[in-house]
């Protein structure tokens, strides 16, 4: 949809064409598609809300691609390819997917290494924060959040006196269950602490400082905010889980050079996190080597991404040009 704004008007001015179909139906779209020859098409949606994948349906494209937006298969046979990473997608696991599978060298998730942190300096106080004690943070969508991995949680704050669980703020119902349950496992609910929406990602990004550890949501992990977590510098503690979904904060630390982070079992990510959280030294080194790999490592090298991306989708289009069918393959390192 039309949404004005700076990221809008960034993207329209990334490309030498930029046609806005919002208000076409999809069979208008696939056929505007053809009609300009557009020679590969990019599912950024998948099966999420408000996808279009009637477009896709119709071969909008000879070549079409599964990449970024849903963590898993389309299902579909008119989906040639699906753009992962060999940790999200191991080789085993090719089976399972519809698409061809085609394999980024680092990460196939893309971040934007030209994101403003604000230079605001915040005060846990302003935050909402105690001003002492470690402070937790999980900022993926509420949906995302299970029982099973809740219950970690509280018993971490258990473990850990003065800690707290800092959550993005989410709808009334969503923070009363919330605060009932961390009641019923014997957790004050005050130890729940939910952080406003701000406008503005850079101040954001600058306010998420305030936490020590980042916990992710096993099974469907948080994407967007582990990246963001890792960008501010606030280390990530995650669990490989057995889906694409379950894989990708892993797929974000491996590519910062902290796989040391990746828990194989939700028991030894609650033992992980609880080490972490009782020792200051390691955090302050699992800090520092974070704020020095997030500056050399691939995860925020935009540039290196679009390299991979670019041989990814040429190799495609040399093999349709071939005459050869969709194949999965791995795209080399690229400088």
């Amino acid at each position: 949809p039309e949404q004005p704004g700076p990221m809008r008007e960034r993207l329209g001015a990334g490309f030498d064409r930029f046609v806005a179909v919002a208000d076409k139906t999809d069979a208008e779209i696939a056929a505007l598609m053809r009609e300009l020859g557009i020679d590969i098409a990019v599912d950024l949606m998948g099966h999420a809300p408000a996808a279009r994948t009637g477009i896709f349906a119709r071969r909008a494209a000879p070549i079409q691609v599964n990449y970024l937006g849903y963590a898993g298969t389309v299902g579909a046979d008119y989906v040639d390819y699906i753009v992962a990473d060999r940790f999200v997608i191991p080789q085993d696991d090719e089976r399972f997917y519809a698409e061809k599978v085609v394999c980024l060298p680092d990460t196939c998730v893309a971040t934007d290494a030209r994101r403003e942190i604000s230079t605001r300096v915040w005060s846990r106080a302003e935050a909402g924060l105690p001003e002492q004690g470690v402070v937790f943070c999980a900022f993926a969508a509420v949906h995302k959040i299970q029982p099973a991995v809740f219950a970690v949680w509280m018993r971490l704050l258990r473990g850990v006196p003065g800690s707290v669980l800092w959550l993005s703020e989410a709808n009334e119902a969503a923070r009363g269950n919330l605060a009932r349950e961390a009641a019923a496992l014997g957790i004050e609910p005050g130890r729940l602490i939910f952080a406003p929406r701000l406008e503005r990602n850079a101040d954001h990004l600058a306010r998420l400082r305030l936490a020590d550890i980042a916990l992710d949501t096993p099974d469907c992990n948080a994407r967007a905010s582990a990246a963001d977590a890792l960008w501010a510098g606030v280390p990530v503690v995650t669990v490989a889980g057995r889906a694409f979904a379950g894989r990708v904060a892993g797929s974000l630390l491996r590519a910062v050079g902290m796989p040391e982070l990746v828990a194989p079992t939700l028991g030894e990510y609650e033992t992980l996190a609880l080490d972490i959280a009782t020792h200051p030294d390691l955090l302050a080194r699992l800090a520092a080597k974070l704020e020095q790999n997030r500056h050399t490592h691939p995860l925020f090298d935009t540039a290196r991404l679009a390299r991979h991306l670019d041989a990814a989708y040429v190799e495609m289009w040399e093999r349709a040009r071939r005459g050869a069918g969709p194949e999965g393959f791995s795209v080399k390192p690229i400088g």
